[in-house]
């Protein structure tokens, strides 16, 4: 696998309004998922924080820093567009990255 697709801690990740996979937390509402999301610096619609990319204006659907566990670059366009990352489900944010060892 390409060394750029793997998931990273979400303090890594970029806040310029790119598009970036991330792995939403399980909760109540059901399992850990995965969404397209960018940063929004904040706009007549909503304030500033994670929006998914599917959004519209008078109906956006936002994610709080805590229910994103981590997040990986969009895959290039060589990958093979049928693949999806699954959810992370590991434990400890420690592991990502590699720094678990």
């Amino acid at each position: 696998m390409d060394e750029s697709i793997r998931w990273r801690n979400m303090r890594t990740a970029p806040r310029d309004g790119s598009r970036i996979l991330v792995t939403i937390r399980a909760s109540e509402q059901g399992p850990g998922a995965v969404d397209l999301v960018y940063w929004s610096n904040g706009d007549r619609f909503g304030s500033d924080g994670w929006r998914s990319s599917d959004s519209t204006p008078g109906l956006i659907v936002t994610y709080a820093e805590p229910e994103l566990k981590c997040w990986m670059p969009l895959p290039g366009v060589n990958m093979d567009a049928t693949l999806r990352p699954p959810a992370w489900e590991g434990e400890d944010e420690k592991e990502l990255d590699g720094s678990g060892i």
